[in-house]
């Protein structure tokens, strides 16, 4: 199967107009720069088959802009195991649970960095996400700690955006 993790789209700064950090949106900019990724990503033949992502509102907007623009328009689940301080655990038992060969985790730095080097075998945050960035992790069989393969890492702005 192939697992791809991705880091929020860029978002607004944190202050006193979200009432929580959970709350804060992505930005106007950050919207449009996103799709670009996901348009760059379909090209190369980015296509998860169901989107899970961290119940904050930022990656969740990340999350739909993606299933919009995918050919397989995915549903987009919440999956209270990728909120800030992921636990890897809870996140893989629920993709196990999956009939869907390609799924994507939308979620936040730096749990997507600690998440991906667990998957395939890292001992820190060897993969630097900045925004918008995406990791495709391959398995045989079930997704486990230290069995992934990483395929490809991208950023936005090695894609243009």
């Amino acid at each position: 199967m192939r697992l791809y993790i991705i880091r929020h789209a860029w978002a607004e700064d944190p202050d006193d107009r979200w009432g929580s950090d959970a709350a804060r949106p992505l930005t106007d900019d950050g919207k449009k720069r996103y799709r670009k990724v996901v348009e760059a990503l379909v090209e190369r033949g980015f296509a998860p088959q169901v989107i899970a992502t961290s119940p904050y509102l930022r990656t969740r907007q990340t999350a739909e802009i993606a299933a919009k623009l995918l050919p397989t328009k995915p549903p987009v689940i919440e999956l209270a195991a990728l909120a800030c301080g992921s636990s890897l655990d809870q996140a893989l038992a629920w993709t196990r649970g999956r009939n869907e060969q390609e799924i994507a985790w939308v979620g936040h730095m730096p749990d997507v960095s600690l998440l991906a080097g667990a998957l395939v075998g890292a001992t820190d945050e060897s993969l630097d996400f900045a925004k918008a960035a995406t990791a495709a992790i391959d398995f045989e069989g079930e997704p486990v700690p230290r069995s992934g393969t990483l395929r490809w890492f991208v950023t936005a702005k090695m894609l243009g955006a």
